[in-house]
Formats: structure tokens, sequence, C-alpha cells
């Protein structure tokens, strides 16, 4: 032990390790890992076209429009390289910025790309320059921008930096810098982007614990960059800083009457700092930052081993799961907020926001990863395929930032526009998706020390490490539109382990682990699986059918999910969906869109139950399978019979702008 102490920098960081072991510090990490995006080659099919979409169209359109808005000569400016003012109307465009490069990053680690790396190089050089000599990064106080409303969203701070932590969201944007940085130094091997990212950290480290001023954001989101920075570096005050921003909601050390009086809200409630968070049970407030502090919640829970942030996570997961979420998988009803409103308020013009979707997924995969049971899917799924994938046109380049389940045809719901924008002024969404489609395939496999996860269904080959040894697994399937999907072993040595193969719970009776919706009726249709051409019997554990074997290379397993149309009620203290049923096949969501139905929707009604005829339409949305049936038009209170024809949820608003909705009168 005594080469500890040669010198005063080791000793400090011996002091330093020992306070971290007596407070709750690393003990473990997720019992189940999940399998990187970078192991899992996608294949042509669905998910494919939109990786490739994003990577050609999304992002490059996306770093294109940061120019156009100023959000690049911010930084520009900041680093004095040109004279010029802060440009937009939010001091957290930088994040915008920050989050397409983190999906540039990704797009990298996939294929080589010499322009876009090249790109990547000329932006961090800009964000060197902006970085001020102590590592200070947020161009919106380094140019002096004024806030609005006196709430200083925004802005530049006369009193001095992260006084205005709550509202500024410089921890907000060094929280996303922190996440692109380490996808750069993960796609590059250089450093100069982390580099950028550590020195900020330390300086945050500084104020905020050694100096203990007691700043923490409003806007929850440098917490889980932290527990990256963490888990690149090893250094483990990263994770004693996000562990303390969390630690410190609740206690009061926040006056906000005098924003709450101006803007008209609980701020407390808004930004989730009404009580500690292991205390909290329910989800309040603007439902993007509590995404976000749930999915850190969870990295704390599984990295430390913190059973109250277990205890805690747990509990407000059931009470979204059970009160609060759209059937698309959304988050989010009340406008005012863009979050949670109580129990069973969920009204067709949700607003439901795409990262708030996004959001849901990162937590949930969370929670599957901490416990290992499909429910947790089942909702990333559901949330995956409708409530968020439904924010990204088909072409790459048009955005839904709320994504409600009823339009009139008319109403500028999407922050000023009828249907799919360009681009926002507050563009959080566009730049979310830039960063979440390319690394989509991440989500797919999993494993633990006996267990290989089969989660999401997408072509693809995959290589899993078993301990020492790898297992080469291909999945062929033409899902979402076909409830078929074969897995092939590919691996040359025989490999011991088990197989888990999620079995979704809209196969199985169950459109969530909740009765906050249910199908109009049970089934007893049930999932087949083969392995090498014979019926396997099916042992079902937390979700999922467990097959136990000894692989070898040329085994075989095909999965046959029954693809029946069925139609979903809610329960009943949801009184938007009163006399209201919804439509799903697979985990496709559905919705009348008026283009496809004489122009109106919302006063067509279905027959509960009543079959639907699927057809997969090549030439449609790039590919979709619609429902055709019968339903009836109310006009002038006489009804008529009429033929409906239903699209995926996800794919609405890209022809003529007509009326839409997914709830039907019953």
């Amino acid at each position: 032990m005594q080469f500890l102490y040669r010198s005063s920098f080791s000793l400090c960081l011996l002091l330093m390790n020992i306070f971290i072991s007596n407070a709750q510090s690393l003990t473990s990490d997720y019992p189940i890992q999940p399998i990187d995006f970078t192991k899992v080659q996608l294949k042509d099919g669905f998910w494919k076209s939109r990786v490739e979409t994003a990577t050609k169209v999304t992002i490059p359109y996306a770093f294109k429009k940061c120019e156009e808005t100023g959000r690049v000569d911010n930084f520009i400016f900041a680093g004095g390289l040109k004279e010029g003012k802060f440009q937009g109307k939010y001091g957290f465009n930088d994040s915008d910025l920050y989050k397409i490069m983190e999906g540039a990053a990704f797009s990298l680690q996939t294929g080589k790309d010499p322009e876009m790396r090249a790109y990547l190089d000329k932006l961090v050089s800009y964000l060197a320059a902006a970085q001020e000599e102590d590592g200070y990064l947020y161009t919106a106080w380094s140019l002096k921008a004024n806030d609005y409303a006196k709430l200083s969203c925004c802005s530049y701070h006369e009193e001095g930096r992260y006084v205005g932590s709550q509202f500024s969201h410089e921890l907000y944007n060094a929280g996303h810098m922190y996440e692109a940085a380490v996808a750069h130094y993960q796609a590059t091997g250089t450093n100069d982007f982390l580099n950028i990212a550590t020195k900020n950290a330390d300086l945050v480290y500084k104020i905020c614990v050694e100096e203990d001023k007691k700043y923490y954001p409003g806007h929850q989101e440098i917490e889980i960059g932290l527990v990256k920075l963490y888990r690149v570096t090893g250094q483990q005050k990263y994770l004693e800083l996000a562990k303390l921003f969390l630690d410190r909601r609740g206690k009061g050390y926040r006056n906000y009457n005098k924003a709450g009086e101006l803007a008209g809200l609980d701020f407390d409630a808004y930004s989730q700092d009404h009580q500690p968070v292991i205390e909290q049970q329910e989800a309040v407030g603007h439902s993007v930052r509590a995404g976000y502090m749930y999915a850190a919640m969870a990295d704390i829970a599984a990295i430390t081993g913190d059973k109250a942030y277990l205890t805690a996570s747990d509990k407000i997961w059931e009470d979204i799961v059970n009160h609060k979420m759209y059937i698309t998988g959304g988050l989010g009803a009340g406008h005012g907020i863009e979050g949670f409103d109580v129990a069973y308020a969920l009204p067709n013009d949700a607003y439901a926001e795409t990262c708030a979707a996004i959001a849901n997924v990162y937590w949930n995969h969370r929670m599957f990863l901490l416990h290992g049971d499909a429910k947790y899917i089942d909702v990333l799924e559901r949330s995956l395929y409708n409530g968020l994938i439904a924010g990204l046109s088909l072409e790459g380049d048009k955005f839904f930032y709320p994504n409600p389940l009823v339009f009139d045809g008319k109403s500028q719901f999407n922050q000023g526009a009828v249907c799919r924008s360009d681009w926002f002024n507050c563009s959080c969404c566009p730049s979310n998706l830039s960063r979440f489609v390319p690394s989509v395939a991440g989500y797919t496999y999993a494993v633990d020390a006996t267990n290989v996860y089969v989660n999401l269904f997408m072509n693809n080959t995959t290589e899993i490490a078993i301990g020492q040894q790898k297992m080469i697994l291909e999945q062929s399937t033409n899902y979402p539109w076909s409830g078929k999907v074969n897995l092939e072993i590919k691996s040359k040595d025989a490999i011991e382990t088990n197989l888990l193969i999620r079995i979704p719970g809209w196969s199985s009776n169950e459109p969530v682990p909740s009765d906050l919706y249910t199908f109009s009726r049970q089934t007893n249709k049930q999932t087949s699986i083969k392995f090498n051409g014979k019926t396997y019997p099916i042992v079902i554990k937390n979700g999922y059918a467990v097959i136990s074997k000894t692989w070898q290379k040329g085994d075989k397993i095909e999965v046959n999910f029954p693809m029946e149309v069925k139609t979903i009620k809610s329960h009943e203290k949801v009184a938007a969906n009163k006399g209201k049923l919804a439509v799903q096949r697979g985990p496709i969501l559905y919705c009348a869109e008026g283009v496809d139905n004489n122009g109106q929707v919302l006063n067509l009604s279905i027959l509960e139950n009543k079959k639907f005829k699927a057809k997969f339409k090549p030439n449609l949305l790039e590919g979709v399978t619609t429902l055709k049936g019968k339903g009836l038009r109310i006009v002038d209170g006489q009804s008529k019979k009429v033929g409906l024809t239903l699209i995926p949820y996800y794919a609405w608003s890209h022809r003529e702008i007509s009326p839409m909705t997914v709830w039907l009168n019953k």
C-alpha cells in the first residue's frame, strides 16, 4: 500500500476513493448488459431504411438548419473567430448542435464517411475556441444574450454563471455535450472533443462539490451525460456529481415563487423539484425533464446499488403505465407544461412530445436492464413504433414536436404549423431524432452471465460475447408487418446458453402491462416456436420464451406471433375515450385519415371486434400494411354504412392535409 503515498496527488486520490466508498458509490452495474448497436448489423427492412434516411438525410439536413439559424455561428462568435451577437431565442440551442453531433458520431461508428468526419472535426474546433479558459461553455452567457420574460430560460446572467441554473439550461446543455463527446471519442478514437467535455465537467464539479454551491439543473440531462463520462473515463467524481444533482432536488434550495407567478406554473412540480427524488411516487411536471431524470435514477440505482433509487423508479413507472401513458406510448397530456396531468387525464389532443417518447425509450430500456422483465420492452416497443417514429417524416426532413391522437384538419398544433414542420425555434425534437434513430439497433439484444435476450425484431446479424465465446446470431423477419421471425446460429463453436425470446404483450392479450388499455376481446391464438423444424414447447419467464440449449452452427428457430387485428378500449376513467375504440395489428397502432375516408373521420364509428382485412401496399407510404373494414358515418343524426381504411399512426400527415383520429366511435 505504500506506493499510494508517493505523491500528494495519490493521497488525495486515495482519500477521495475512501469518501466515495463511504458514501453510496460504485458497487456494480446493470445486471443485464445491452449489445451495442455497432455489434448489430442491420439488413434490408423497416429499420435499415430509417437508419439510412437518418444518416443520409436527417443529420446533414439538421446540420444545415443549425448553420442557417445561427446555432453554429454562436460558437464561432463566442470563440472570437468572427464578430457577432447571439443568434436565436434560446440558449439551449447549443444542445441541438451537440445532439446532431452525437448522431453523426453514431453514424460514423457503423460506416466510414470522410466528409462527415471532417465536418465534425471543424465543429469540434469551434467548440474548443468557444470554451472559456476554466472550462465553461455556454454561448448564450459568453455572448451576453438577453433573456425573455425575465425567466432566464436562455440567457446571460449579470450576477454570474450558473446562478440561474434552474432556468438557464447551462447544465442541460453540458449533459448533451458530454453525451456527444463520448460518442465522438468512441467513433474516432481521438479525445479532442472528450477533453472539452471533461474540462467542463471538472469545472462543474469544482463549483458544485468542492465549493459546495447549491446549483443543480432545472432541466435534467447532465446526469445522464455525467454517467457516460464516468463510464468512459473511469473518473468516479462524475458519478458522484450525477448523484449529487439528483439528491439536491426537493430539498428547498430554490425559491420558484417569483418565476412561478410570472409563468403561472408550479415550478417545483414542473421540474420534479417538489420532493426528494427517492420520495417521489408519481410522475409530475414536464415529461421530458422527468423522463431524463428517471433514466438517470435507473443509472444510479444500477451502478451504486441504491435501493431507494430503485424503489422510487419502480413506483413512478407503475404510476405512468397505469395512469398516464397514451396508447401510442406517448407521455405528456398538458400543453401548458408539456407534461403530465393527473391520473387518467389523457385528452386526445395530446402534447406527447417527440422528445418525451425518446426519453421513454431510454428509461424503459434501463428498467429492463435492471429487472430483466419483458414488460419494459413492451412499453419501449409501443413508444418506438408509434409515438416516437411518428415525429420524423418518411423523407427524413420534416418533424412533429407534439404528437396528438386527433386532428381536425386545420389546427396549427405543431408549434404553429398545421402538420409536420421543417424546423422549429425550439428544435429539441429534430435534433433528438437525429441522434436516436442511428443507434436504434442497440435495443435489439442484451446479455447477462447465462442468458441472451432477443428484445426487438428486425433483420440483422449480431455478435454476442458470452464469457470467452462469441455467439453469431442472424435474425430474418418482415416485422412489423409479419409475425414470423427466423433466428439462426452462425457461430462456429458450440455455445451453451439460454436464449430468451420476448413474447410481446400484444400477442398474448395485453396491449400494455396494466389495465389502462385492454383488448376488446381475448384471443386463443398463441405464439408458436419451432426449433430445427420441430414444434418447441414454450416456457414463459418474465415475458420471455426460454430455450436452453448447447447451440450448434446451423441451429434454427422459427417464431410466429399471431398478427391479428384487435380493437382496444381504455380504462373507464379515461373520460376522453368513453365509447371509443382504437385499432392495432402487431406492434402498430392505426388511425383513420381523411384522405382515405372521403375527407372526414371524426364522425366515423366502428363495430367492436368487427374484422378488418390487412393488406401490405409496397407503394404506399414507403410500404405499409393497411386495414380495410366496414363502419358507420353519422351525418345529421343518421348513420350510413361506409367502407373504412386505416393506416399506421406513425405514417399519417404525409399526403394532403386532412383530419385524423386514433380513437373511433364505437
